[in-house]
């Protein structure tokens, strides 16, 4: 997977967007950034892109997001449930229409037998309130889990527009 397969994917994302006069927050935590990073490269993404959250700690998690204590407790920072509330307190708590959240293990620690380093949730919400997410278990190093949890997340703003 090459960054070109990432910036092609932003830009099918920032025509969707456009297109149908949305806009797009993300909240990240094992990508630190990477989404937001990926769509504001493209010039006048200001028009669709609205804002990104990196949360990495699970207090930031809470604090930027809403995410609920219990549920941290419950099921931990990498779960489907916490990549849910993710997306929706992103969505909540911007003018973003469409949002995509993603939280996981890129290693080359953290990661443990239910949970082993590539273990990435990701999820997408919409401001009607609706959210679904996705697990993904990526190969390679930090590095590559990375990249290729941001394609997969745009990829999927992409088919949530279609």
């Amino acid at each position: 997977m090459t960054q070109g397969s990432i910036q092609q994917a932003a830009l099918q994302l920032s025509e969707n967007l456009l297109k149908q006069q949305l806009m797009a927050v993300t909240a990240e935590s094992c990508t630190g950034g990477g989404i937001a990073q990926a769509l504001t490269e493209i010039p006048g993404s200001s028009r669709w892109f609205e804002r990104g959250y990196v949360s990495y700690s699970n207090e930031a998690k809470q604090e930027l997001l809403g995410v609920n204590a219990e549920t941290l407790e419950t099921h931990g920072a990498v779960s489907e449930e916490i990549a849910l509330e993710m997306a929706c307190g992103a969505v909540a708590r911007s003018r973003g229409h469409i949002s995509v959240a993603v939280t996981g293990v890129a290693g080359p620690d953290g990661g443990t037998p239910s949970k082993p380093v590539g273990t990435v949730w990701i999820a997408w919400g919409q401001k009607l309130g609706y959210a679904e997410a996705q697990c993904f278990h990526f190969e390679g190093d930090r590095h590559a889990v990375r990249q290729q949890t941001i394609l997969e997340a745009i990829k999927g703003l992409n088919a949530r527009l279609q």
